[in-house]
């Protein structure tokens, strides 16, 4: 049976000062006293990004022993012969297209496609990587990814830091809602829009958001509100629903 899933919109919400502090509980229990093997590809200054979230998780959760796998000789190698009762991985956020790119080119892709018996918690970038494709990510696609196929750790898709239609706005280019339906013209996966806050996890073949609220995008459906605590554990028997 695969790994459990634990993935973010971010890793802090409006009017949070301390990253993570949202998610405690949940951080918690996913990574327990494992080693953190954390993927800083979506960002710019891998060391600084690395430290920053090692930092922001041993403030909120304790001491934790949280490694940068771009450190590693071979960081697909390190995935590969990583022990999932002392071992778990971390996708950061940053821009989809290039942790889309680095994890394609440097093997890190391939191996967390074989090693589905690793835990794997994601915010933002990271999140848009745990999914079938990366093609709702809001991100501007700023390198060639190499393709937009993922790790379909769940088989929806998640758009991270959706953001509701504002009616007082002026802007006249599309609406994050507009963006999904123009997805749903041309694919059949479920689309869920993760409010900054939320948080999705998977458990077997148990789905369950939290944190905050969250809106459900199908094909051929109205969307729906989703509230925190929501049972989604029918959508990994429906993904095309």
């Amino acid at each position: 049976m695969a790994a459990d899933v634990l993935l973010f919109s971010n890793s802090r919400p409006p009017g949070a000062e301390v990253p993570f502090a949202h998610a405690v509980a949940p951080l918690r229990e996913h990574l327990g006293d494992r080693t953190v093997w954390f993927a800083p590809w979506a960002g710019h200054d891998l060391d600084a990004y690395t430290g920053f979230v090692a930092d922001a998780l041993s403030e909120v959760l304790g001491p934790l022993d949280v490694r940068g796998l771009h450190r590693e000789p071979d960081p697909a190698a390190t995935i590969r012969a990583a022990d999932p009762a002392r071992e778990t991985v971390f996708v950061g956020g940053g821009n989809t297209f290039r942790l889309r790119r680095r994890v394609g080119d440097n093997g890190v892709l391939a191996a967390l496609r074989e090693r589905t018996d690793l835990r794997y918690a994601g915010a933002s970038a990271g999140s848009n990587l745990a999914c079938p494709t990366i093609m709702t990510t809001n991100d501007m696609p700023i390198v060639d990814p190499g393709g937009l196929d993922a790790l379909a750790r769940l088989p929806v898709q998640i758009n991270p830091h959706y953001l509701d239609p504002d009616p007082l706005s002026t802007h006249r280019g599309e609406t994050r809602e507009e963006r999904i339906h123009e997805f749903h013209e041309e694919n059949a996966v479920a689309v869920v829009g993760l409010r900054e806050g939320a948080w999705l996890f998977r458990s077997g073949e148990r789905l369950t958001l939290d944190g905050w609220t969250a809106r459900l995008f199908r094909r051929g459906h109205e969307p729906a509100e989703l509230t925190a605590g929501t049972d989604l554990s029918w959508l990994l028997a429906t993904p095309s629903s």
